[in-house]
């Protein structure tokens, strides 16, 4: 009896299936090489596609990188305004966002390490820097009035609200690769230094004469 020599062939994707496919794979190789080291050649490869389908569904590269940035962002960005958003005491709204941009890292590194590196195509679909500007203008509300209740200048909200929200984020920067201690002690750390220094600021704070 003559050999079978048929292929067995894998179900066709649909249009949508394709796309998450590409997507998916895409966002990978750059969380692996970034923007400038990933290929439009090496993401049709791994998907086992032509390098034309990878143009017909998104145009080239950037594209593709650009719906991947954007899904990213907006992930991020829902779970910070969750966690500003349901309300509580300023120390509980700290632990929150500290804990919700730990999750977030802990559960999508890959999309995290690609937010963080700077590419000329985030400029248009949004940076991680941009991203914490947003946030930090929602904890300058969440600021200001208790400011304001402590004698404190609410000129200075913005600043803080930056700088708080910058220590969070960059805290989080390190904890991707160092992922120790666990992230309820780095949360719990975090505010310690956030909310102690807060809790005891001074209302008109000036450099100490060594330090000029």
């Amino acid at each position: 009896m003559a050999a079978d020599n048929r292929r067995t062939h894998r179900p066709r994707m649909t249009a949508s299936q394709r796309r998450e496919q590409l997507l998916t794979v895409s966002r990978g190789l750059f969380a692996e090489k970034g923007f400038e080291g990933t290929s439009v050649e090496e993401i049709a490869a791994r998907a086992e596609v032509s390098k034309p389908v990878v143009y017909e569904h998104f145009g080239g590269k950037e594209g593709i990188y650009a719906v991947v940035v954007d899904r990213e962002v907006q992930a991020l960005t829902a779970a910070l305004t969750g966690a500003l958003g349901s309300g509580g005491h300023p120390k509980v709204l700290l632990e929150r966002t500290a804990l919700a941009l730990l999750d977030y890292i802990e559960s999508s590194e890959d999309g995290f390490r690609i937010l963080v590196r700077d590419s000329p195509v985030a400029q248009a679909t949004g940076t991680f820097s941009s991203l914490i500007g947003d946030v930090a203008t929602q904890v300058e509300a969440i600021l200001e009035p208790q400011f304001a209740s402590n004698g404190l200048e609410t000129k200075t909200a913005p600043l803080y609200a930056q700088m708080l929200v910058g220590m969070i984020a960059l805290t989080g920067q390190y904890w991707l690769d160092a992922r120790s201690p666990k992230k309820t002690e780095v949360a719990a750390h975090l505010v310690n230094l956030a909310w102690n220094g807060l809790h005891n600021m001074e209302k008109k704070p000036v450099l100490t004469k060594l330090s000029r």
